[in-house]
Order: structure tokens, then C-alpha cells, then sequence
């Protein structure tokens, strides 16, 4: 209280905030060079980068959760931007994995929900980016399945239906759309961009992030530096430069 009443609290700020909700891929995405902690570091003094993966998430437990995560508030509460990023789990195959595995329609009625959920709460279609699943290196991921005990539980041409349901869903619903699975396989060896089979290389995550980026900034080009640049700080009386209404 002190402190307060000695300089003169000025108004509360409040940082945007932009929210990746998805499966492993979104979580491991702040490991050092991850695509995640790329936009938070793009992004800094300007929004919040809010990680809120969940590991072996499906698009049914997803939809549980999301109103846990995002409710209706106060404008400023309202993300600038929402990532959406399921699938490499809903498209496990059934026989194999039946825990992870979701119906290739029910995954598409999953996503449209969602987004209509947060159109309910306020965010619209326009502030909200659709990331297909990645592809899946079967030689690779087999070997994960093999020290794991259990057969391939993956197919790469299963995967490319639910990225396909993923566009369409994009489409019917007035969102962005960033197709992984398709952007990723114009590589000559797409293998490269990922660790295990499935989940992201360090190369994976430049190749996301570069991608991902130029549907970001649309949303976010408008934001502010936050508090003045330190040279532009009023030496004789800082209050003036950090109390004022012109944060930036």
C-alpha cells in the first residue's frame, strides 16, 4: 500500500492474451525451441502466450474442458487469438488404441463445437485458428509402439481424414485453417520434422512456427508495445511515462 500511495498506482494493465489449447503437441510446444515459445518471444510486451495443452487429449475430452478454460468476462478477458489443435489422438485406430480413438464424425462435430462455444463466449470465428494433425511417420512411430508393447496404432492416411475433416469443418465454420498435414508432406522427407514419428523435431517446430505466424500476426498486428521504451522514460519524473494513459 506504500509503494502505491508513494508513486500513484495508475490504472491496473491488462496484457492480451492468446490461447493454444491442444493435445502433446501444444503442451511440449515451450520446450526450448518450441513453436509455442516462439510466439511468446515474438510476442512479448504485447500478449500473453497461454500454453493449455493437455498430453493424449482427444477432441471429446477437449470439448469437456474448454468451458473450464474460457468463460464469458469482461472484453479485456476475451483472447486476441485461439489456437485449436487436435487429432493426432482422435485419429488412433480403434482396434488399437479405443481409449484415444474418436469417430471421424464425431472429431468434426467436436470441433465445430468448439468453435461455436467460443463464438458463445464472445470470440469470434475471425480470432480463431484450426491446426490440422500432423502426418505420421509409420516406420518411426512403429518403433515407439514396439517399445511400448503394442502394434502400430496409427495410420498416415487415416490421419489425412481427419486434417481433411479439420479443413472442412475450417470451412463451414468461418475460421482460419493451417493444414499441417498437407504444408508438411510437400517436403521431399517429411520425417525430419518430427521426433518419434509424431510429435515434433526441433525442425518440426521452426517449420509450424513459420507457418503459423502469418495467421497470428493478422490478429495480434495491432497491439502495442507495452509500457514505453526505457529511453523514452522521463528521467526527472518517471511516473509521467509510467503512469500515463499512453502505455506504449
Amino acid at each position: 500500500m506504500a509503494l502505491c500511495e508513494a508513486a500513484g498506482c495508475g490504472s491496473a494493465l491488462t496484457w492480451p492474451r492468446l490461447l493454444l489449447f491442444g493435445d502433446s503437441i501444444t503442451q511440449f510446444s515451450f520446450q526450448q525451441g518450441g513453436w509455442g515459445a516462439s510466439l511468446a518471444d515474438k510476442l512479448v510486451r504485447k500478449c500473453d502466450v497461454l500454453n493449455r495443452g493437455f498430453s493424449g487429449y482427444n477432441t471429446r475430452w477437449a470439448k469437456i474442458i474448454l468451458p473450464r478454460l474460457i468463460r464469458k468476462g469482461n472484453s479485456l478477458d476475451i483472447p486476441v487469438a485461439v489456437t485449436i489443435f487436435f487429432g493426432a489422438n482422435d485419429s488412433a485406430l480403434k482396434d488399437e488404441n479405443p481409449k484415444q480413438h474418436i469417430p471421424l464424425e464425431e472429431y468434426a462435430a467436436n470441433l465445430k463445437s468448439m468453435v461455436q462455444y467460443l463464438k458463445s463466449v464472445d470470440i469470434p470465428e475471425n480470432r480463431v485458428i484450426l491446426i490440422t494433425p500432423t502426418p505420421l511417420c509409420e516406420t518411426a512411430w512403429e518403433k515407439e509402439c514396439i517399445i511400448q508393447g503394442c502394434k502400430l496404432n496409427r495410420l498416415n492416411s487415416v490421419v489425412g481424414e481427419y486434417a481433411n475433416a479439420c479443413l472442412q469443418v475450417a470451412q463451414d465454420c468461418g475460421t482460419d485453417v493451417l493444414n499441417l498435414w498437407t504444408l508438411m508432406q510437400d517436403s521431399q522427407d517429411f520425417s525430419s520434422y518430427l521426433s518419434d514419428g509424431l510429435h515434433l523435431s526441433p525442425k518440426g517446430n521452426e517449420f509450424l512456427f513459420s507457418h503459423l505466424w502469418p495467421l497470428i500476426e493478422k490478429k495480434v498486428s495491432s497491439l502495442p508495445l507495452l509500457l514505453p521504451y526505457w529511453r523514452d522514460v522521463a528521467e526527472a519524473k518517471p511516473e509521467l511515462s509510467l503512469l500515463g494513459d499512453g502505455d506504449h
